[in-house]
């Protein structure tokens, strides 16, 4: 001792979870963008493939989750099992929906699901205001879309069902993980190579034989699952499901401008409406209080 008194320390600033899902929001539809150029030389389950491998490399050779997944009990390991499942479907499904179908068309089916989950969760007269906008919006964004291939519109409306089961399972893995969520996600993407190899690796065999498109599939995984997934979990885990399934409304306006800015897909005057919409829902939503939620994102860095 040395008599001195010591001085507290300052606490770690916790970036907003809302800027964790804005992140995950660009990149859900950035890395899918470039994929989309990837099909002229790939097919789309090829692609899949090369998203899934990719991430799921990066986040064994990172996180080593298997240690993670031993120490769980057998209700958490089977939540990881079956979100792994559905990130491998999920995947699969998105892919052979967009080559078939516009990119802004995907993300607004996409959002369906979600709509029934922020239905459940609303608590008060704003935030059923704010949904209203937000299904508006979405309805801008779709209802002059709504054409293509029927196969399309079937693989669309199976990744919004997985898509739903994405959302309450990784609020799960997210906060029974003993604030090591990151790691269950990890495990998580090793279940889903696993189920999607029977289905891509065949497809994926010109990528592993260049160079190039090998290095753009990498490229496509760290953007579309890596990033996005990641800053998914860390907005779950502090976030009630039902306001997370409010700000996916955010998703078809990102696919929309992604779509413009990547693919040309130009948006017109009633899905800028549309956006213009989706933001008012978000603005004005507000957060149901919660306690004594763990916060792992402290962890993140171990």
């Amino acid at each position: 001792m040395n008599g001195q008194l010591s001085t507290p320390a300052k606490p770690e600033f916790a970036p907003p979870p809302q800027l964790y899902f804005v992140v995950s929001a660009i990149f859900h539809y950035l890395g899918p963008a470039f994929a989309v150029l990837l099909f002229a030389r790939v097919e789309p389950l090829g692609v899949a493939w090369l998203r899934i491998g990719s991430a799921a490399l990066i986040f064994a050779a990172w996180r080593r989750p298997w240690r993670h997944f031993l120490q769980l009990t057998p209700a958490a390991r089977w939540n990881i099992a079956g979100l792994g499942v559905v990130l491998g479907g999920m995947n699969a499904c998105f892919y052979l929906a967009i080559d078939r179908l516009p990119l802004a068309t995907v993300g607004a089916i996409e959002f369906l699901g979600p709509i029934a989950l922020a239905l459940a969760g609303l608590r008060t007269q704003r935030n059923s205001v704010a949904l209203a906008l937000v299904i508006a919006g979405v309805w801008f964004l779709t209802h002059l879309r709504l054409a293509g291939a029927p196969l399309g519109f079937a693989f669309a409306f199976a990744n919004c069902a997985l898509f739903t089961l994405y959302i309450v399972l990784g609020h799960r893995v997210a906060n029974d993980g003993g604030g090591n969520a990151i790691d269950g996600l990890a495990a998580a993407m090793l279940v889903a190579l696993v189920v999607v190899t029977l289905i891509g690796i065949r497809p994926a065999t010109p990528a592993l034989l260049s160079l190039p498109l090998l290095a753009a599939g990498i490229g496509v995984g760290v953007t579309s699952s890596v990033i996005p997934y990641v800053c998914d979990q860390l907005a779950m885990a502090r976030l009630p499901r039902a306001t997370f399934a409010m700000l996916l409304a955010l998703l078809p306006a990102t696919a929309c401008l992604v779509g413009a800015v990547v693919l040309h897909q130009l948006p017109g005057r009633a899905e800028t409406t549309g956006i213009a919409l989706v933001a008012a829902g978000i603005a004005i939503h507000r957060e149901a209080r919660r306690q004594g939620r763990t916060d792992f994102t402290q962890r993140l860095e171990r």
